[in-house]
C-alpha cells in the first residue's frame, strides 16, 4: 500500500529544512579558470576548438566545460571581416604512408624592430606534419639552404623527395647538384598553385600567427629562441585534426607502436648550424 504525502511533510518527518533539500553546491571553477587563462596567455592564437582538444587530452574536460569556461573568461577573439575572394579549387595532397617519404619546405619573410629584413626557412615532414627544422638569416642563398638540409638529414634521416616552389634558391644549379648527389627528388609545384604545397602553406600560417606576428623582435637570436620553443610545443602538444587530434610526435610514436618498431629518439630542437650573417 502506498502513501502520498507532501514534500514539506516528508522533510518535516526527517527534520530536514527545505533550504537544505534544495541546496546545490556551487562549482569551484577558479582553478580551471586560472589554468585556461594561463594557457590563453601563453597561446594567444589558440581558439576555443583548439583549447577543447588540448584540455580534453590533458585533463579529460568535455567540450561543454571548455565552452563554458571560455565564455566566462570572455576569450572569444575578434575576427577580421574577410574580403570575398574568388573560389579556388583545392587540390588535396596524398598523405605519405611513412616518415621521410616527402618533406615540404618554404621561405617566410619578416622584419626586426629596426626595419632590417629577416628570412626564415621552414621544413616539415608531410607524413605527420612534424616541424623538422628551420634556419634564418638576412639572406638564405642556395648553399645555406643545402647546409641546413644536411643538418636536418643528419638527425631525421634522408627524404625520398622534397616538395618546393619555383624560387631561385631551389632552381639554382647548386641545389640541383646537391639533390642529385643526395639522390633526393625535387618535386616542384606548378607556378601560381600554392595549394599543391598546402601542408607547408598551412604550417606557415600557424608559424606566422604564433611566432612572427605574436612578438616584436629586436634580433634574429630572439626569433631563433622563440621558434625553438614553438617547435617543441608544435611537435609534442599541438593536436592536428588530420592526425586524429594527435600531435606530430604522438602520431608518429602511435604508428610505430602499431608496427612494432622501436621508439624514436628524444626531442631535439633542430636548426641549422650555420651562423647568421
Amino acid at each position: 500500500m502506498r502513501f502520498r504525502i507532501s514534500l514539506r511533510r516528508a522533510l518535516a518527518l526527517i527534520s530536514l529544512s527545505p533550504s537544505m533539500y534544495y541546496y546545490r553546491r556551487k562549482r569551484d571553477d577558479q582553478p580551471a579558470l586560472e589554468l585556461m587563462r594561463a594557457y590563453a596567455d601563453e597561446n594567444p592564437a589558440h581558439g576555443q576548438d583548439m583549447m577543447a582538444k588540448v584540455f580534453h587530452k590533458s585533463h579529460g574536460w568535455n567540450h561543454k566545460k571548455t565552452e563554458r569556461l571560455y565564455a566566462k573568461l570572455k576569450l572569444a577573439k575578434l575576427r577580421k571581416k574577410r574580403l570575398r575572394r574568388l573560389v579556388q579549387v583545392k587540390e588535396p595532397l596524398v598523405q605519405p604512408l611513412a616518415a621521410n617519404e616527402c618533406w615540404s619546405m618554404d621561405f617566410m619573410s619578416d622584419s626586426l624592430m629596426d626595419g632590417s629584413k629577416v628570412r626564415v626557412l621552414n621544413v616539415i615532414d608531410d607524413y605527420n606534419r612534424q616541424y623538422l627544422g628551420f634556419d634564418l638569416g638576412r639572406s638564405l642563398p642556395a648553399p645555406r639552404v643545402t647546409r641546413a638540409l644536411d643538418d636536418f638529414i643528419d638527425f631525421h634521416g634522408k627524404p625520398k623527395r622534397i616538395r618546393i616552389d619555383n624560387g631561385p634558391e631551389y632552381t639554382s644549379h647548386h641545389m640541383q647538384l646537391w639533390a642529385k648527389e643526395q639522390e633526393i627528388e625535387l618535386q616542384f609545384i606548378q607556378p601560381g598553385k600554392p595549394t599543391q604545397n598546402s601542408y607547408i602553406e598551412r604550417f606557415n600560417r600557424t608559424y606566422r600567427t604564433e611566432v612572427l606576428d605574436a612578438y616584436l623582435f629586436t634580433s634574429m637570436h630572439e626569433i631563433r629562441t622563440v621558434t625553438e620553443v614553438f617547435q617543441h610545443k608544435y611537435n609534442h602538444f599541438r593536436p592536428h585534426g588530420s592526425l586524429n587530434d594527435m600531435a606530430p610526435i604522438e602520431f608518429k610514436e602511435h604508428r610505430k607502436s602499431l608496427t612494432g618498431r622501436p621508439p624514436s629518439k628524444g626531442f631535439k630542437a633542430v636548426t641549422s648550424k650555420g651562423e647568421n650573417p
